[in-house]
């Protein structure tokens, strides 16, 4: 599998409506469009997606059973999204001269995940008929806040303010609208299971792909103008360490992939989401936690830097590579 095979299957990928449309939204937001999206209209659709995610992921769970490959994975997930942001931490303190604070308030965002991009991800294998373990949804909300913890604790490690955490920090990580949804529809799909699905299947199968291409547009709008005003933010250092970060958690979950057994297609989303990273979980509980560090370096580089590279070349790069090292 060599560059040539990534470029054709990136740019497959760049033709699709779904990357066309963040497209669109990040030249709009760069050329100073006054293109925008209600606040009301964008929070709906990141509603409506988060439901149908968590609602098929249940269903799927349903009719697949709960056994030890999805334990493992559950447990795999974790262990992801706690390591990752040691490694994160680590990298972008040698490539840059950000605080330590800062620093690890980037890691809890690399550690987590962003359920856009493993979206897009199980959007690419289902249009190219690839399975994939349907249980993968409930591994990408069990990866949304461990990797917090690990911040703190570099935070509080390295001689940071995190000793301020307390009651109010674990509320905002318990009942985080965006987790609370995801996993409450996820134990309707699960409870409901294939007959639940049918129910609704005109409501959240058939509409999904057309949502999700005005929620991408709205983030790359949103994307856009993160990039156009952080200037001074982003040095060199941050900019690699936003390409390279994704690169290196889509490695570690590839080996947990493969040592879980995972099917083609399940691997490939463990590695989607080991190298994605949030803008929606994470920000908000580090608001609580470290409300020192600045948010506009974390968000540029998860927003601005690492979920393009991830939506235009990194997702076929890591099913290239899945790919190559599982014979498929």
């Amino acid at each position: 599998m060599g560059m040539d095979g990534i470029l054709a299957l990136a740019g497959a990928n760049l033709v699709s409506p779904i990357i066309l449309s963040f497209l669109l939204g990040l030249v709009a937001a760069l050329v100073r469009s006054d293109l925008s999206f209600p606040e009301a209209v964008a929070k709906g659709l990141s509603l409506y997606l988060l439901f149908a995610i968590g609602f098929k992921g249940g269903a799927g769970v349903a009719a697949h059973g709960v056994d030890a490959l999805l334990v493992a994975a559950l447990f795999a997930g974790v262990i992801l999204s706690i390591l990752l942001p040691f490694i994160a931490f680590a990298m972008l303190r040698f490539l840059t001269r950000v605080p330590v604070i800062d620093a690890a308030a980037v890691a809890g965002h690399y550690g987590s995940i962003s359920i856009v991009t493993f979206v897009a991800a199980s959007s690419l294998l289902a249009g190219r008929g690839i399975p994939a373990e349907s249980y993968m949804i409930a591994v990408a909300a069990a990866m949304e806040a461990p990797a917090i913890l690990s911040a703190l604790w570099l935070a509080a490690r390295r001689g940071g303010t995190a000793e301020r955490v307390g009651a109010e920090l674990w509320r905002e990580i318990l009942i985080n609208g965006s987790i609370i949804l995801l996993l409450g529809a996820f134990a309707i799909g699960w409870f409901t299971g294939e007959a639940g699905l049918a129910e609704i299947r005109s409501f959240i199968v058939d509409p999904f792909k057309g949502v999700l291409c005005l929620f991408l547009l709205d983030m790359g709008l949103v994307a856009g103008r993160g990039l156009r005003s952080s200037r001074g933010v982003l040095s060199l250092g941050a900019v690699i360490f936003g390409i390279v970060m994704p690169l290196v958690g889509a490695t570690l979950s590839l080996a947990a992939g493969l040592a879980l057994g995972l099917s083609f297609g399940g691997v490939v989303l463990l590695m989607v989401l080991g190298a994605s990273a949030s803008y929606i979980a994470v920000p908000a509980a580090m608001r609580v936690a470290l409300p020192e560090a600045n948010p506009a370096l974390s968000l540029t580089l998860a927003l601005g830097v690492t979920f393009p590279f991830n939506l235009t070349l990194g997702i076929p790069l890591y099913l290239l590579l899945a790919g190559a090292v599982t014979g498929n």
